[in-house]
């Protein structure tokens, strides 16, 4: 519980209502929202690169501006393949954003994940007063994307076809034979 005497860290100019047993304490936050920033990333698990931007807010248009971002260089235009994988915000929710997509690009295979999967979306979300404005906030988010490049080590995916079937396999085995 917060100590009632500190403050929030959002600039409140009023201080905490009296309270009482009965009534719970009311506390004003007061702030002057300085605008809002959306950071869209994408990452290239086999080469541990970002691809990122900020704009000033989330869709279609942002969204696809981050694709052309990789798909406009190698090795991504010239691959035979390049899956996407994306949640189901609503610039890339469904058959339409799947056909926008390879209509535009196609090597490029969009792949959703499951609907109720929220849990894999990363955010974090900052509040009006950890940076002085919106240029401050920009910079160091994509500071931390090139701090992350620099941290982040390529995924290399070993589970292969056969290791899947040998699985699948191994799962209809009664636990016992499983083991």
């Amino acid at each position: 519980m917060r100590n009632p005497r500190s403050r929030p860290a959002s600039a409140n100019t009023t201080l905490p209502a009296k309270h009482s047993i009965k009534r719970g304490q009311r506390v004003e936050h007061e702030y002057h929202r300085r605008g809002a920033l959306c950071y869209l990333a994408a990452w290239d698990v086999r080469r541990a690169k970002l691809f990122d931007r900020c704009d000033t807010k989330d869709g279609i248009v942002p969204f696809d501006k981050l694709v052309e971002q990789f798909m406009s260089v190698e090795p991504y235009n010239q691959a035979r393949r390049v899956f996407v994988i994306v949640d189901n915000g609503s610039a890339h929710r469904g058959k339409k954003s799947v056909k926008r997509l390879q209509n535009r690009y196609e090597n490029l295979i969009l792949v959703h994940t499951p609907v109720h999967a929220s849990w894999l979306t990363q955010r974090k979300v900052f509040t009006p007063n950890h940076f002085a404005d919106l240029a401050t906030l920009e910079e160091n988010l994509l500071a931390f994307g090139r701090r992350y490049e620099q941290i982040a080590a390529p995924f290399e995916w070993k589970f292969t076809r056969a290791d899947l079937d040998r699985l699948a396999q191994k799962l209809n085995l009664p636990a016992a034979q499983a083991a």
